[in-house]
């Protein structure tokens, strides 16, 4: 089976992972009888380098023609001095919108092996830790209408019934793919976009009988993840708050390094991606860890190819790695041992 894959690497350490990502993904393809064909694109400060803006024509082009996109970061701060307008970031804020992507997806998982690297003390998590926080990516507050008055600023949260439904229906079926455990969050004590978000819940959720939902208060949520977090399986809420509790989701298990994430629309289209930034300040060094982009190219094969068993093989090859004690900086205790970026997707691929 043949897939297009349209590659953005990005700036700093994009190129780095990626590279070891794609390599990951063609020994899957060689193992499983897949052709994975990349074609890669500019975007961030590279395009602005390249072009003088952050996101081409071309480059929205070449990923709506294929089939999924992976991306590895932008941005930096050689182009900290641009107008707001032209921004590398920009770029991930246009390909969201003009390829239709309202929903993240961004797992939180411990391996045992890097327990010790929670913040937390070992009681709180007896269980392990094995989350996905599903946020709105394309409304709410981010979105609504902003400005400045003459001694104020004001910004606006604004949500539709389809817009929140849409995304609480994906949130329900990957809910069904999991523990079948589904808590909403929002501020419906407070906010009237949270009455509706309940609303819209408790209306889809006629269609899935099978899974358990509760709703929680975005406070009491992000108390309950420092308190509790193995009483989480998915996660869903609206923009601002998906933003939030997912960096704490992450924070919990000790190295944004290792989680990778996805953008979904209508279908199995999707773009992945790590949840880290660019790191310009180790940009081909070997040293930045890429098993969050590898973790991201997996979730590429489970969710817009359905190739199950591939992307198994691929996380079953990164806890092989983990288990036998191969770390890059970020992740290193004595020991261990310690490899290079390089290495590290070498040692993943070894295992397929």
């Amino acid at each position: 089976m043949k897939y297009n894959i349209a590659l953005v690497k990005g700036d700093g350490i994009g190129p780095d992972i990626v590279s070891e990502a794609v390599k990951v993904l063609e020994k899957t393809g060689g193992k499983f009888s897949h052709d994975f064909v990349f074609t890669e694109t500019l975007a961030g400060g590279a395009a602005i380098d390249e072009f003088g803006i952050p996101l081409p024509e071309d480059t929205v082009n070449t990923c709506l023609s294929s089939d999924a996109v992976l991306l590895g970061a932008v941005g930096g701060p050689r182009w900290d001095n641009i107008e707001s307008a032209r921004r590398p970031e920009k770029a991930l804020l246009g390909l969201r919108s003009k390829l239709g992507l309202f929903t993240n997806l961004r797992p939180a998982l411990i391996y045992p092996e890097l327990s010790d690297a929670c913040p937390l003390k070992n009681r709180a998590i007896p269980n392990g830790l094995d989350i996905l926080v599903v946020r709105e990516l394309t409304g709410g507050i981010y979105f609504g209408k902003r400005g400045r008055t003459e001694d104020g600023a004001y910004d606006t949260m604004s949500y539709s019934k389809a817009e929140i439904e849409r995304v609480v229906r994906k949130a329900f079926e990957f809910a069904r793919m999991r523990r079948r455990r589904l808590h909403s969050v929002d501020k419906a004590n407070v906010l009237e976009t949270s009455r509706l978000w309940r609303e819209v819940v408790a209306e889809v959720s006629k269609d899935f009988p099978d899974v358990e939902v509760e709703n929680l208060y975005v406070d009491n949520a992000a108390m309950q993840l420092v308190v509790n977090p193995s009483q989480f399986d998915v996660i869903v809420t609206e923009n601002m708050f998906g933003d939030i509790l997912s960096d704490e989701a992450s924070m919990i298990t000790g190295s944004i390094g290792m989680l990778g994430s996805a953008s979904m629309g209508i279908g199995s289209f999707g773009m992945y991606e790590p949840i880290h930034g660019s790191a310009p300040d180790i940009a081909g060094k070997d040293i930045a860890n890429p098993i969050a982009t590898i973790l991201s190219a997996s979730m590429m094969l489970r969710y817009s190819f359905d190739l199950q068993k591939e992307a198994d093989a691929i996380e079953n090859a990164v806890k092989s790695a983990i288990h036998d004690g191969y770390r890059t900086k970020d992740i290193y205790t004595e020991g261990t041992k310690l490899v290079g970026t390089k290495a590290m997707g070498e040692a993943i691929r070894s295992y397929i």
